[in-house]
């Protein structure tokens, strides 16, 4: 069955041995890079889970641009078809952020909008990100943002489902959010606010299926079937060992291709 990875990136050196993964780091066994990853490499790790499509993100922060828009799409270009790009901006220039985003989408083939509110330490409704949001509603692309708690080394608060994800949701019905990482250790509140927003779906990125909270697995093979979405966080899980253990979540053949596909492909219009 075709899969598509939700939440992914093909970092630069500037992103993977940045300070703040030391941690996952220690978690993984990953070590400072000293080379480029080679995007066939990553190609590979996503062939090898019968991957069809991965969502690789720019990455912008407050300390600079880790993997700048215009170096993903050189990555997309290498890729075979196999990665699709979604966007980043710097929140602290909102209207070059809007240019820059429109210009992703509408010149570089971008999918989607994601910004990571743990690298700015600014929650998602801090009122910088809400110009972006509504670029987004404007071009038809969604909004990708992470929930729960952090594994890099800053402040997790950042990730509560509520308040922040509702209140988006609440200011902008139309835009479609996915939140990436499951929402861990407020799970609960997440699969919440996604059956209260109809735009508001989970991604499983940066944990393997043996890991899914028992929540989150009841969600998936029940009433959330059209709501979560299979991501990986590669490179630190590859695509193939997320997804070793999937055959013990229970799920029923539906459930099981909407999951590894059939939302993602109808939430990004793949």
């Amino acid at each position: 069955m075709p899969v598509i990875d939700a939440w992914m990136q093909h970092p630069t050196l500037r992103h993977s041995n940045h300070e703040m993964f030391e941690s996952l780091r220690r978690w993984t066994g990953m070590e400072i890079r000293t080379e480029p990853l080679p995007v066939a490499e990553t190609v590979a790790a996503l062939a090898a889970a019968d991957v069809e499509i991965g969502l690789a993100s720019a990455w912008y922060g407050p300390q600079g641009t880790f993997v700048s828009n215009d170096e993903l799409a050189e990555f997309v270009a290498q890729s075979d078809g196999r990665l699709r790009g979604v966007a980043g901006a710097d929140l602290s220039r909102p209207m070059a952020a809007v240019r820059e985003l429109r210009r992703a989408v509408t010149e570089l083939g971008f999918v989607a909008l994601r910004i990571v509110p743990w690298l700015w330490q600014l929650p998602p409704t801090d009122r910088l990100y809400y110009p972006l949001y509504a670029a987004c509603v404007d071009l038809g692309v969604p909004f990708c943002t992470q929930v729960g708690h952090t594994g890099p080394l800053r402040p997790s608060e950042t990730g509560r489902p509520i308040p922040y994800i509702d209140q988006v949701a609440l200011d902008f019905p139309e835009l479609t959010i996915v939140c990436g990482h499951i929402g861990y250790p407020w799970t609960t509140e997440m699969i919440a606010v996604a059956d209260k927003h109809p735009n508001v779906f989970v991604d499983t990125s940066a944990y393997t299926a043996r890991r899914y909270p028992a929540e989150l697995v009841d969600y998936l093979r029940g009433r959330g079937r059209h709501k979560v979405l299979f991501g990986s966080n590669y490179p630190m899980i590859t695509p193939a060992r997320a997804l070793a253990h999937l055959d013990d979540l229970g799920l029923d053949d539906e459930a099981r291709e909407l999951f590894l596909h059939g939302n993602a492909r109808r939430v990004f219009s793949l």
